[in-house]
């Protein structure tokens, strides 16, 4: 009788994550030399040397964001769950991998949206937990209500969301890259309001996806304080 291996998912999407990343690399670094010099180096791809440039920037952040929970782990004893890590390295992969490497950010609509409401109800969840396990702990005496936590969870995924776009702001400026989309795919600077709607799209986006999270969390802690107060 064969016995049946159960699948440890998220050590096979960390693996899936992390080769990805990497042969992103290895691609982005290989494109950066061939590019040819000028004032447009491009590749026989068609991408400027400046688009390999975030690539690499991008896979190499993410493979560092990929071990940050298990940092956290052993240096405060917080044990992310795993169900909320697997989410979280395939957010990951559909923001760098996806969306950049593969292009998603312009050849699928919406998709820059759809992975910023996705990452502040992300955020959202995160916050919560953190806040949460901390609510519970033996240690600490004070009870904190709902609203406090929720407010907490939606400013945490705020917070982070905007620590996001300074980054974003920050390397466009030293690395002249794009990834506020200021710019056109072809190069051409936008002006005025078009240059900053996509900054301010991100940041409402991710207030919605964490509004949206952080309003359930409140109704859920509500209902089994509220449980716990009649047992």
């Amino acid at each position: 009788m064969k016995l049946k291996r159960k699948i440890d998912w998220e050590k096979f999407v960390f693996i899936v994550v992390f080769l990805s990343l990497i042969g992103s690399i290895v691609y982005a670094i290989v494109n950066i030399v061939m590019a040819a010099p000028g004032a447009s180096p491009t590749t026989a791809h068609g991408k400027l040397k400046s688009d390999y440039t975030l690539m690499l920037l991008q896979c190499i952040l993410g493979i560092l964001a990929m071990f940050l929970p298990s940092i956290l782990s052993k240096r405060i004893k917080l044990e992310i769950p795993p169900l909320l890590y697997i989410i979280y390295l395939i957010f990951l992969f559909c923001a760098i991998y996806l969306g950049e490497v593969r292009s998603f950010y312009y050849r699928i609509p919406y998709w820059d949206s759809i992975l910023h409401s996705f990452s502040g109800a992300s955020l959202g969840a995160l916050g919560f937990f953190i806040i949460d396990v901390l609510n519970e702990h033996e240690k600490v005496k004070i009870k904190l209500s709902p609203v406090f936590v929720a407010v907490f969870a939606f400013c945490f995924a705020l917070s982070l969301g905007t620590i996001w776009e300074i980054y974003e702001f920050t390397c466009d400026g030293l690395l002249k890259l794009n990834m506020q989309k200021y710019m056109l795919e072809d190069g051409t600077p936008l002006v005025g309001r078009a240059a900053l709607f996509d900054t301010m799209k991100d940041l409402i986006e991710d207030a919605l996806g964490a509004l949206v999270i952080t309003l359930l969390e409140f109704f859920v802690i509500r209902k089994r304080q509220k449980s716990s107060f009649n047992s």
